[in-house]
């Protein structure tokens, strides 16, 4: 069988894990503080905070942006599910706008018609790694002073251009953005999270928040030469992320430029190999954007049946995964409450049909996802291609 993706591990990370353990200190401590450092270094923000999943940062990140109960938040349907459900935890409800079929994330023009006077922030995603569209919602949010936080779950290594120069996403352009090192994603620490922003006062949050809202963090407590009693003041959560974890962050860190120039390797090796397939959709990058080719994604030609693509791949050995999910299609949200905006103003959504989310839904329902890790050699590229020309009948 070949995945669709696997972790790029070595004996390095191993090494880490077990000085990590030898050090007797395990959860949140100096590996994890190391960690923050360097990713915040390379991405270029002031302040990196690691907590335990990118989940745990989104609702961080609109925590911090002052997102409450009945507030309005602009982001997209199609992304997983973690997106909108960061929204729901802050009591606010997602106000669901339709994506570019080019580039699978947010379109710009349609933020303005999704403004109310309940708006606060707008929710943008790089979905698989393709960076969004973020000079132009900038410039739609900050007409109506709101806040920008960027899903960049999968974006580590992706990359913008900004007043003629080519930054790494996480280099806070909005507030602030969020990462994800879930194993499929382009580096990982099994699960895991940061969040990355140039505002001393968020960061503070962060810290304070992902820790029980504690006066004085345990770090200090052992270090203190006398009996310190800490207190908590406010409502806080247990979002950490551990030393074991960062420390293979870290080396994964140090592996990232290697892992991005394989993967692009790859990628550049299935756009020379599939463009004569007829009707086959292929990802392209915007001249303002280089993705981290975090996966590949196709659409496939008119007519197919995508389930019956996927599970002759499937029976030849090759696991896919559909387009990205639409999470006003799930029946979470069929009970959760969450609103759309087409050119008759916001409305409510319901069911799991909405035209004015049509090219989410379309991308769902007609793309699939192809293996790419970068382990994969040509032959195993070559068997993919092969079974998905099969599927395909072509």
């Amino acid at each position: 069988m070949i995945p669709i993706t696997k972790p790029y591990f070595g004996e390095e990370e191993q090494r880490a894990t077990a000085e990590a353990i030898a050090s007797g200190w395990v959860t949140q401590g100096p590996q994890v503080a190391a960690f923050e450092r360097e990713f915040a270094a390379y991405v270029g923000a002031a302040y990196a905070c690691a907590v335990s999943s990118c989940t745990t940062a989104l609702h961080l990140a609109l925590r911090a942006a002052d997102v409450g109960p009945g507030d309005h938040v602009i982001t997209v349907s199609h992304s997983f599910i973690a997106t909108a459900n960061a929204v729901r935890y802050c009591g606010a409800i997602p106000v669901f706008i339709d994506i570019a079929p080019s580039t699978y994330n947010m379109r710009p023009d349609l933020v303005e018609s999704a403004v109310t006077d309940r708006t606060k922030a707008v929710l943008c995603v790089h979905q698989m790694g393709m960076p969004c569209d973020l000079q132009a919602i900038l410039a739609v949010a900050s007409l109506h002073g709101l806040k920008v936080i960027e899903d960049a779950a999968c974006a580590i290594g992706s990359e913008i251009q900004w007043d003629g120069q080519w930054e790494r996403i996480g280099r806070p352009r909005g507030d602030v953005a969020c990462f994800s090192f879930h194993p499929r994603k382009v580096i990982t620490t099994g699960d895991g999270g940061m969040l990355t922003t140039n505002n001393a006062e968020y960061d503070a949050k962060f810290r304070l928040w992902r820790q029980h809202a504690m006066s004085v963090p345990d770090t200090v407590r052992h270090k203190a030469n006398e009996v310190i009693f800490e207190s908590y003041a406010e409502l806080g959560f247990n979002y950490r992320m551990t030393d074991i974890q960062a420390a293979v962050g870290r080396v994964q860190l140090g592996r990232l430029p290697a892992i991005l120039e394989l993967r692009r390797h790859i990628a550049m090796r299935y756009l020379e190999l599939l463009v004569d397939i007829p009707g086959l959709g292929l990802p392209a990058e915007p001249p303002w954007g280089r993705t981290n080719w975090q996966s590949f994604c196709v659409r496939l030609p008119e007519g197919c049946d995508q389930r019956a693509v996927m599970q002759r791949m499937l029976g030849a050995g090759i696991a896919t995964r559909r387009g990205v999910m639409c999470a006003h299609r799930e029946p979470a949200y069929q009970r959760e409450p969450w609103l759309f905006s087409d050119q008759a103003g916001l409305q409510q959504g319901s069911g799991s049909h909405c035209a004015a989310l049509r090219e989410g839904e379309r991308a769902q329902d007609h793309c699939v996802l192809l293996p790419l890790f970068p382990q994969m050699g040509d032959e195993e590229q070559d068997t993919i291609i092969r079974a998905l020309r099969s599927g395909l009948d072509v």
